[in-house]
């Protein structure tokens, strides 16, 4: 394998999981693979990094959030 086959893996800090059912959903959000909270929307994942002292400026920034079981967009199950 090559390292132009390699597909990339984001070494962003925040990873923002699927969906997890509830009243209401939610999503588990990792800080440096750790949990850290569970986010209802985009909002509360902003708020969770900045709790961690992480500031994002763009949510579609892959070096920065990765998120995992659909985009940031994404907040019911499917």
């Amino acid at each position: 394998m090559t390292e132009g086959s390699t597909p990339h893996i984001s070494p962003a800090r925040i990873t923002v999981r699927g969906v997890q059912p509830g009243k209401p959903p939610f999503r588990i959000v990792e800080v440096d693979g750790q949990f850290v909270g569970r986010a209802k929307s985009m909002t509360d994942v902003l708020l969770i990094a900045a709790e961690a002292g992480i500031q994002i400026h763009d949510l579609d920034d892959l070096d920065v959030v990765r998120w995992v079981g659909g985009g940031k967009f994404t907040w019911t199950p499917h």
